[in-house]
């Protein structure tokens, strides 16, 4: 036997030597072929540094043609080597600083990798856990702190140091395989153990969904996305001292605000520094500020009007307009205009944009009307100016003693004015009375005559579409823009209103309610500020113009709203404007808890989830609380974009054939937002999250 051999053998029993670091190789005998990831000799280099080797490593001499070498394969421990040359690159190690390792020459290599690598039992989770939250109390480290000496990222640590504080009976049933780390996750949302256990204990077993156990626990708190934390700002309303309730298990972080007082003095604080800001800047009479639009005050309300402009630029413009016509008309192919022309024309346009009119309030108006600031729901003020109150509007005009008079002597003429024939008995006849050219015609009188005109003009408007169409236009306009007062339109045209907000809650923030407001604003800034002058304004439209203010005009006084009035002609009538139209309400309208879960039953809603998603689904749900239900219910409905039957469009019948390629086919017609015959495997792949979502495990936290 050789010295070699010699020596080898008498360590075969675990002689453990310090080797030279540098002598340590890799065995090509390992059993692990797939290497460690960067982290994790990262983390080991960490530990390494901050408690030395705890382990030592398992080795064989390297043997050439029967001779040691020098060097030791490494047979367990790898990991460690690795750790060790990365401190070495780093000049924290010595290249050839020792290293303890236990020299094995009798056990195979490749099983005492395999031993290594496949026999350990890991702790359990909540052990680690409760481990990391001791050493930061006992010791008094940092999440920082205890990184550096891990390995780990520090938001790593605070997630496990927040788990190690959940309450101690929850992480006993953690590890007795009662609840999952999943629900240990959601408790863990709010450090209050008193409450995890209130939870724990309020919940039936078969609702400890972790979405649900994470909304009881920040139930009387506001989120962070909530629009008053938007508006005032997480650090704005830590910095007045409110405490903050952060997540640690969400990517983003985000956090929820405990102290909703204070929360809400903050947002009308800042509503009233603005409110201030915009009455000194704008010169209203009154600004003020509500948390949401403020329904039947009652106010009329100003709009916008085109500001005045100094002559010289009058002249400009019109000197443009007039530069620019002469040219279109002196080259009618504007597809083959000459390089200075088509310059010339794109300066004159510019210009032309900088002398744009430009829109204000007048300042009399100003003076008697205010503003009130809205908070909207993505956390944004708006702001509704022009509105008068009752008692700011301005006299009625005392009527003219020249008109009075003219109206005495009309009703005169018309009820005492003397007979043409005395009959009183005298056998003479008086002389008839010539009486006042200048004096208006008897009140009867008038009535025929001007009967027999509207009889002609009647004839003679419907003869004339055009002049019809403007008439239309015209008495609409004047219902919807006039601020009160008798309406100066011979046609009995009667339009209302309905204030849809008394019936549908958040109208004037949904989508459709901006678009309405920001379009009713934009024609009522053009109108005359005379109603008298509304008719040259509406005969000057153009064509599609003057068939875009209809539209408006008109759209104001839909009610299609089905309340207490039992009226089925206009609820059908409704419908067909919407196939007319190709509504589909599921780009103006979502099912979420706030705008219908929460309000229908629970019968509503297990519907619901049967149409949008499977009849097993909700069936899983039945059991559940109200609450917890909608919890669940929401995302489903969402993502397969379900609309209640009542909002649903059926489509046109010459659609459905098109589609179908029979125009006669027998069946309910197809209605936008509803599940299509043959479309349950595309609505199931739609659907494809579960009823019951598990929150999967957060990606920092190892187990």
């Amino acid at each position: 036997m050789s010295a070699n051999t010699q020596t080898a053998a008498s360590a075969q029993y675990g002689d453990v030597r310090e080797i030279p670091l540098n002598r340590l190789k890799a065995s090509p005998r390992n059993a692990r072929r797939v290497g460690h990831p960067a982290e994790v000799i990262e983390a080991r280099a960490a530990s390494i540094q901050a408690k030395g080797v705890l382990q030592p490593l398992v080795v064989e001499p390297e043997l050439k043609d029967g001779r040691a070498t020098g060097y030791y394969l490494v047979s367990a421990g790898e990991g460690r080597r690795q750790a060790l040359r990365l401190l070495a690159k780093r000049r924290v190690l010595a290249k050839a600083v020792p290293v303890r390792c236990v020299v094995d020459t009798v056990n195979d290599p490749v099983e005492v990798s395999l031993d290594e690598n496949s026999s350990r039992e890991p702790m359990h989770p909540a052990d680690a856990y409760e481990a990391f939250r001791e050493l930061s109390e006992r010791r008094g480290w940092s999440a920082e702190e205890i990184a550096a000496r891990f390995g780990l990222k520090p938001d790593t640590v605070r997630q496990r140091l927040r788990l190690g504080s959940v309450a101690p009976g929850l992480l006993d049933l953690y590890r007795e395989g009662a609840v999952t780390l999943e629900q240990v996750t959601a408790f863990a949302v709010n450090p209050d153990v008193v409450r995890q256990q209130q939870v724990f204990d309020q919940l039936p077993e078969h609702q400890r969904y972790p979405h649900v156990i994470r909304r009881m626990m920040v139930e009387d708190k506001v989120a962070g996305d909530d629009r008053r934390v938007v508006y005032v700002g997480l650090d704005a309303y830590e910095a007045a001292g409110g405490p903050v309730l952060r997540d640690l298990f969400t990517p983003a972080g985000g956090g929820w605000a405990e102290d909703v007082a204070l929360l809400e003095r903050l947002v009308f604080d800042k509503l009233a520094v603005e409110a201030a800001r915009v009455q000194a800047a704008e010169g209203w009479k009154w600004v003020e500020a509500y948390l949401s639009h403020p329904h039947g005050h009652g106010w009329s309300r100003v709009w916008e009007r085109v500001l005045p402009r100094p002559a010289d630029e009058v002249a400009m413009r019109q000197g443009l307009y007039g530069e620019r016509d002469e040219l279109i008309d002196r080259y009618p192919d504007l597809e083959d205009l000459p390089e200075e022309v088509e310059a010339r024309l794109d300066l004159i346009d510019r210009e032309l944009e900088a002398l744009a009119d430009d829109y204000g309030f007048d300042p009399a108006e100003k003076a008697r009307a205010g503003a009130f600031l809205v908070l909207g729901q993505d956390g944004e003020v708006r702001i509704e100016r022009g509105y008068v109150r009752p008692e700011d509007l301005p006299p009625e005009p005392e009527p003219d003693e020249e008109d009075e008079a003219d109206e005495a002597s009309s009703v005169a003429s018309s009820e005492g004015a003397a007979p043409l024939v005395d009959n009183s008995g005298s056998d003479e006849p008086e002389e008839e009375p010539l009486g006042d050219a200048a004096a208006p015609l008897p009140v009867r009188i008038l009535a025929d005559l001007t009967a027999h005109r509207s009889a002609a003009l009647r004839c003679v408007l419907a003869e004339s579409p055009d002049i019809a169409l403007a008439a239309l236009v015209h008495v609409l306009a004047l219902r919807t823009f006039s601020r009160g007062g008798a309406i100066p339109s011979c046609l009995d045209v009667r339009m209302g209103s309905h204030e849809l907000a008394n019936d549908g809650e958040g109208i004037e923030d949904s989508r459709a309610g901006l678009a309405n407001a920001e379009r009713h604003a934009a024609w009522a800034r053009q109108m005359p500020e005379n109603p008298v002058d509304f008719w040259a304004f509406v005969v000057g439209l153009d064509a599609d113009s003057r068939l875009s203010l209809l539209a408006h005009c008109l759209s104001r006084s839909l009610d299609a709203v089905r309340g207490w009035e039992n009226r089925p002609g206009v609820w059908l009538h409704g419908d067909q404007l919407a196939t007319a139209l190709d509504l589909d309400m599921r780009d103006w309208w979502s099912p979420s808890a706030d705008r219908y879960l929460n309000a229908v039953t629970k019968a509503h809603v297990l519907a619901a989830v049967a149409e949008a998603s499977k009849p097993e689904d909700a069936e899983r749900m039945a059991k559940l609380k109200k609450g917890q239900m909608v919890e669940v219910a929401e995302p489903v409905l969402l993502a397969a974009r379900w609309l209640p039957s009542v909002l649903r469009t059926a489509k046109p019948q010459a659609a459905r054939a098109d589609e179908g390629g029979e125009g006669d086919r027998v069946g309910p017609p197809v209605e936008v937002g509803a599940t299509a015959p043959g479309d349950e495997e595309a609505d199931a792949a739609a659907s494809a999250d579960e009823v019951e979502p598990q929150l999967e495990a957060p990606a920092e936290i190892e187990t």
